[in-house]
């Protein structure tokens, strides 16, 4: 039910921005013969004429249209259109798109663009009115409790108590309990990653403690007694807040171990020598490998009653764990005011756009893989895990901000969009001169089956990450 609610939603959006198409065409008297929801690509599940204007609802839901006269004169000579009572209403008529004026096409074209902003921020001053509240994407994240068992980390025996404010870690500041948990997990126990550098290290001690027995590329023969250096801490994970937010992909120029080092690895645990065991099976270098895998020191401020503590070369356990509970105090912008109601809400929507642009960046200089694009599937899935768990007002808040993606989206200056058909646009009257009809159809052909081809690697990416519980 939920996710129904959810997809319920996702539609009235695409039933705004069409609507803002239809109403504007309207206005200037262009004759719209098509209204639909979804596209022409499978069966039509509903279609009535009311007036001049067909309204549909197809099977593919991915989107909506409205189709004016021009378009289905055109369908009609091509015997494509299934439109039959279209009258020959001659090329010059006032009731054809083509025929208004440039500044009247371009309302037109933004006008879905301009629906959806405005039913974004409605929606966001209507639940900012009921909610008293809204909020701001940030959070506080406190210690709750310190786990003092045996198998804990050396945290319970650093200067933390309960209460204490996380405020950073290996000087990223902490604004969500997704960042604590992504910067443990980055830095915990025989994580399987090392630094070449450790590895020169580990080789240079390996060298000095044992003299001629230690060649890199030789294989040590059975019997070969090698004294171990100590353990010792790798570096601390070094990456930047896009990172530790989940807003840039997290790449590494450590060599991942492979199964044999890491078998390796848990042999010599806690040894102060090592015996080989077998000829032709280990190499001093592979036994560099194995001993560099530690744990990646994590370097933490607390904040207490105004004071600064600094907790440094705190490690996991060998489960990954600190050892702590973790307590979330989520910011809210106060909205009990008429004042307040309008000055946050347009707060919240600029911060969200800001996070829009950043996005579309990182997609575009690649720092996002494809891999992790994701669409309608998912976000009915989430939107209706939100609303079950939080209530309709937060599923409202997530429509208000997929309104705003949706409207942004549009006008990206690609053919086959409102951002494209407004291009071309420009682009004549910067030339002074009509385009060829025929060479911008095909060039918006082309762009539209791209974009259904990415329409397709989303639902893949949909329906693969709802299989393996992604989310």
């Amino acid at each position: 039910m939920h996710i129904f609610i959810m997809i319920l939603l996702i539609s009235l959006l695409i039933i705004v921005h069409e609507f803002g198409h239809y109403i504007t065409a309207k206005i200037f008297g262009v004759r719209v013969v098509k209204f639909a929801i979804g596209l022409p690509l499978g069966p039509t599940l509903y279609k009535k004429q009311l007036g001049e204007t067909e309204f549909l609802i197809h099977a593919f839901l991915f989107g909506g249209y409205v189709s004016f006269l021009d378009d289905e004169t055109e369908k009609k000579q091509e015997n494509k259109s299934d439109n039959v009572d279209i009258e020959d209403i001659p090329l010059d008529s006032p009731l054809r798109f083509k025929n208004k004026k440039d500044w009247q096409k371009a309302i037109v074209f933004v006008a879905g663009v301009f629906a959806n902003f405005v039913f974004a921020i409605f929606l966001i001053m209507l639940t900012a009115s009921i909610y008293h509240k809204l909020p701001t994407g940030l959070a506080e994240v406190y210690i709750a409790k310190v786990q003092k068992t045996d198998n804990a980390s050396n945290i319970v025996k650093a200067d933390v108590k309960e209460n204490d404010k996380i405020f950073k870690i290996n000087g990223i500041e902490i604004e969500a309990s997704s960042q604590v948990l992504f910067m443990v997990n980055k830095s915990r126990f025989y994580d399987g990653f090392v630094s070449q550098k450790i590895i020169d290290k580990k080789f240079q001690d390996l060298k000095n403690l044992n003299g001629n027995k230690v060649n890199a590329d030789d294989f040590l023969k059975k019997g070969t007694n090698l004294i171990l250096p100590k353990q010792t801490p790798e570096e601390p994970l070094q990456i930047n807040a896009d990172v530790a937010k989940g807003w840039e992909k997290f790449k590494t120029d450590e060599i991942e171990l492979t199964q044999d080092i890491k078998n390796l690895r848990d042999k010599l645990k806690n040894k102060k020598s090592f015996t080989v065991d077998e000829d032709n099976k280990y190499t001093s270098q592979m036994i560099a490998q194995a001993l560099s895998d530690s744990y990646k020191p994590l370097n933490i401020t607390l904040l207490r009653e105004g004071r600064e503590i600094e907790l440094n070369n705190i490690y996991t356990n060998e489960k990954g764990l600190l050892g702590v509970a973790l307590a979330v105090k989520e910011n809210f912008m106060p909205t009990n005011t008429f004042g307040e109601i309008v000055v946050n809400s347009w707060k919240y929507t600029v911060d969200n756009l800001k996070l829009m642009f950043f996005g579309l960046k990182q997609i575009f200089t690649g720092k996002i893989d494809a891999s992790e694009m994701h669409g309608i599937v998912l976000i009915a899935k989430v939107g209706g895990d939100i609303i079950e768990q939080n209530g309709i007002l937060d599923g409202l808040l997530l429509t208000a901000v997929i309104s705003l993606n949706l409207a942004i989206i549009n006008l990206l200056p690609i053919p086959a969009l409102d951002g494209g058909h407004l291009l071309f646009l420009i682009i004549e009257k910067l030339c002074g001169r009509k385009l060829s009809e025929d060479k911008i159809e095909k060039i918006s052909n082309i762009f539209f089956f791209l974009l259904l081809a990415l329409m397709v690697l989303i639902l893949f990416n949909d329906v693969y990450a709802l299989v393996i519980k992604k989310f």
